[in-house]
């Protein structure tokens, strides 16, 4: 094996695993354990009434077909998929602060992509209200 190449192989190696312990750059989707850069993040719009049932209205829309219509997940929609998360419990998989929630909804989850994106379809506002009803359902959940 050439010095380049063995270079550029270990550079390879060290900048993944770098990028999996960092939790990745706030852009890019996040795996399991949260995202550092996203947690960084405040929610910019107040859980007010009108945005808990505007976040309701997509939530119903969107993601109930796999969370469940209470967010306590539910079974996979093909057989070789995993269960959705259950969104209203105290463990949250991918980071629980309103930015990483934010985050895993507007990117999904990598690497297999268990949960799409919805950063195209969805503004950030929505996202937001989202996280909002999400926040409402756990307490009223408990």
């Amino acid at each position: 094996m050439s010095v380049g190449f063995s270079r550029l192989l270990r550079g390879l190696v060290v900048g993944s695993a770098a990028a999996c312990l960092t939790g990745g750059l706030l852009a890019a989707p996040q795996g399991a354990g949260g995202n550092p850069e996203a947690a960084k993040l405040t929610n910019p719009v107040q859980a007010t009434p009108d945005s808990i049932a505007a976040g309701q209205a997509i939530y119903r829309r969107r993601c109930a077909p796999c969370h469940g219509a209470d967010g306590t997940g539910g079974p996979p929609k093909e057989e070789f998929l995993k269960s959705a998360s259950n969104l209203i419990d105290d463990k949250w998989d991918h980071g629980g602060t309103d930015g990483e929630i934010f985050s895993v909804i507007k990117n999904g989850i990598p690497p297999d992509l268990v949960m799409e994106g919805w950063g195209d379809r969805l503004s950030d506002t929505d996202i937001w209200n989202v996280v909002n009803f999400l926040r409402d359902l756990a307490k009223k959940g408990k």
